[in-house]
């Protein structure tokens, strides 16, 4: 029996579009009556604009967050006989972009009760098996250069970068941050606001059409602080060209649609607050949760509350008892909900030759069975968050 069309879908794409629809049109009207539809005025405009959201120097736009990350590390010259720290709970082109490259994934554990890489398990790891030598950092076990940390900013929660700043300095480690889920959130640093992105050396976001700051397709884009770095994505993005023709580098195609830059535009002026409503929406859940008396018990973690801009919930995960049936029984109830990741990203088939095996990652193994999404968008209303949190406590209570 196929599940019935969700009355509560995880994100509701067109409320967003109703909303927005005339801006959204006259956007891509101007580029289509311009023809110009690869890196023209649009894209311009659209990299000025995230630039000065953000609060960095430049920002590039490329064809995909997947992209992205494959780009920022082609700049920061990783290659074969590097290697670059990661957790292995996200999505898979965290780890893709390591490994296309020739390096080799390091993977450190989450914490317990997080989603997050731990900082506290990154600095066992590296005081273990880091060796520092002639200014850089190598890993004792595979004898490759530890060149970058990669953190990942999961369902919107930005990762202790205090701490994660502090040791890559340490040990002489550039940090990309994947910010693919975590656009429009930033961290309280020494006083200083700062936006998820800018506090490594590059940030690499995705503008997949599900993400809090979504396209009408795919698309991507690095924000740099560094103009020598901006120009060399500027050019892998181009095939490596610096002029017409003429190639520095070997680069890849991965330039962001005019188009898609168009409708970004104008959705990046609503960005803020869509956070804000995403955050007022976690805070409703959390409250119908804690008040459902399911938390700590048959609920094994719900997202902390919080009003500030560090966690912008692009997706609501909670850590459940019997999760794979209670995701069912939602279906079955007409609200949809995703697992986000069913099997972290050590144990899959084509990463095999990294040598990791199960019970080595514990803290990301067990999120992997207990992890649910639950429906959560600007437009959701306390209602149908109220129908959500009263299936969940009939399944565990009928």
């Amino acid at each position: 029996m196929s599940n019935p069309t969700p009355k509560i879908p995880i994100v509701d794409l067109r409320a967003q579009y109703a909303a927005i629809r005339e801006p959204i049109r006259g956007a891509i009207d101007a580029v289509v009556e311009s023809q110009q539809f690869i890196l023209g005025p649009a894209v311009s405009q659209f990299e000025s604009e995230m630039a000065a959201f953000l609060g960095c120097e430049q920002a590039v736009g490329v064809a995909s967050g997947s992209d992205a990350l494959l780009l920022a590390l082609m700049a920061l010259g990783v290659g074969p006989g590097d290697a670059v720290i990661t957790t292995p709970f996200t999505f898979f082109s965290t780890v893709s972009s390591i490994t296309r490259l020739g390096a080799t994934a390091l993977f450190v554990d989450i914490d317990s009760d997080g989603f997050l890489l731990s900082a506290r398990k990154l600095r066992g790891f590296l005081d273990t098996r880091g060796e520092v030598k002639d200014g850089q950092t190598f890993d004792r076990k595979t004898g490759a250069r530890i060149k970058a940390l990669l953190p990942v900013h999961l369902f919107g929660e930005v990762c202790d970068m205090v701490s994660l700043r502090q040791m890559a300095k340490e040990h002489r480690l550039q940090i990309v941050e994947d910010v693919a889920q975590a656009c429009g959130a930033r961290l309280n640093i020494a006083g200083k606001e700062l936006s998820a992105g800018t506090i490594g050396d590059l940030g690499c976001f995705s503008f997949f059409p599900s993400k809090n700051l979504g396209s009408f397709g795919d698309g991507g884009l690095v924000s740099a602080n560094s103009r020598e770095l901006a120009m060399r994505l500027k050019m892998l993005r181009m095939h490596g060209e610096s002029i017409k023709y003429h190639h520095d580098l070997t680069g890849l195609n991965s330039r962001l649609d005019s188009l898609q830059a168009a409708v970004l535009s104008v959705k990046l002026k609503y960005l803020d607050s869509w956070c804000y409503a995403r955050i007022a929406r976690a805070q409703t859940y959390h409250q119908l949760f804690t008040d459902s008396g399911l938390v700590g018990r048959e609920l094994l973690t719900i997202p902390p509350s919080s009003a500030d801009r560090s966690h912008v919930f692009n997706n609501y995960c909670i850590r459940a008892k019997r999760r794979d049936e209670l995701k069912q029984f939602l279906g079955e109830s007409a609200i949809q909900s995703e697992i986000y990741y069913p099997l972290p990203l050590h144990l899959q088939k084509c990463f095999a030759d990294l040598g990791y095996q199960q019970g080595d990652l514990p803290n990301s193994e067990m999120a992997a069975g207990q992890v649910l999404a639950l429906p959560l968008f600007p437009e959701l209303t306390t209602a149908q968050q109220e129908t959500v949190v009263m299936a969940i406590a009939k399944f565990y209570r009928p």
